[in-house]
């Protein structure tokens, strides 16, 4: 009986022993697991914590590329480099929200990189707009020599008045200006004469000659002096028109030039080094075929303007 009573107690003692083993060890685990939560839940918040702060950043980048863009434009420079970085940068955006494992490392490089290009740019603009500040300022230079230029003095007058009321009226008139000076620049082709020359080469100068003894045409007539006109080589194209209209021409396909927008046939074209010096020009045409009897005009251009005219009869 005392021995049954003490095995009892032997075996109580045991299992009081196992279960305070085991709540020790439940115990355990349930610390460490404990632990381990806490340090997964600040692992995450951290990590959300970077991907906002992240996020936030390349939204900052974004917003200064856009500015930067929306400068170099007004500027009138060239914003295709800061669209493909501005579209790279986007993709860059897209993939850090859609990412299920986002390494931070790499978009903070990432990130260096763009205010690197930016800190570039603000320098490229710096210097861009240093350069339309002086491109500025020759034009106004310009402008104003070249209404200086101007001799007509009511009309320039009137001019300032109406440059005083809007920039629109201001392009219009200095258009105009500049047109006048062009026409004031321009060659004038004064005593203008036709001189036949017949197979001995022998030359004749009147009106009017019979077809038989004109071999050639001889244009002849002189430049005079004009002080606003360049002392260069001048490109004088002659146009021959016979009594019904048509321009004399060897090549009338390939013989033509442009005058105000408009294609022309021309009968000769010669380079003349002028020298604004009242000089005599000699322009002379061998026709392959025998004139036709009637009424012939000659015409003269050069540099987009007509500069003089002449006739002759054939009979």
């Amino acid at each position: 009986m005392q021995e049954d009573q003490q095995r009892k107690s032997s075996f109580a003692w045991i299992g009081l022993v196992i279960m305070t083993l085991a709540a020790g060890a439940f115990g355990f685990l349930y610390f460490d697991q404990k632990n381990l939560a806490t340090e997964r839940e600040a692992t995450i918040m951290e990590k959300a914590r970077e991907l906002v702060l992240t996020e936030t950043k390349l939204d900052s980048v974004s917003a200064a590329l856009d500015a930067k863009i929306g400068e170099v434009k007004a500027l009138g420079g060239n914003i295709e480099e800061l669209m493909t970085v501005k579209a790279r940068l986007e993709k860059d955006k897209i993939a850090l929200r859609k990412g299920s494992k986002v390494e931070i490392a790499k978009y903070t490089a990432k990130i260096k990189e763009y205010e690197v290009f930016l800190a570039q740019k603000d320098e490229e603009i710096t210097k861009l707009r240093g350069e339309n500040e002086v491109l500025i300022s020759s034009n106004q230079t310009l402008n104003t020599e070249n209404t200086t230029l101007k001799t007509d003095r009511e009309v320039l007058t009137k001019d300032k008045q109406v440059l005083s009321d809007s920039v629109a009226t201001y392009g219009k008139l200095n258009q105009e200006l500049t047109e006048k000076v062009n026409i004031g620049a321009a060659l004038r082709a004064q005593n203008v004469r036709v001189l036949a020359i017949n197979k001995r080469g022998k030359e004749k100068e009147g009106d009017q000659y019979k077809a038989k003894r004109v071999e050639k045409i001889k244009v002849v007539f002189s430049l005079p002096q004009n002080e606003l006109t360049k002392q260069e080589d001048k490109e004088i194209v002659m146009r021959l028109i016979d009594a019904n209209g048509g321009v004399i021409a060897h090549d009338p396909i390939n013989s033509k030039f442009n005058l105000k927008g408009q294609e022309l046939a021309y009968t000769l074209k010669d380079r003349v080094a002028f020298t604004n010096n009242n000089q005599f020009v000699e322009m002379t045409y061998d026709n392959s075929e025998r004139f036709k009897p009637g009424n012939y005009n000659v015409e003269l251009y050069a540099e987009g303007f007509k500069i003089g005219v002449g006739n002759f009869t054939i009979k």
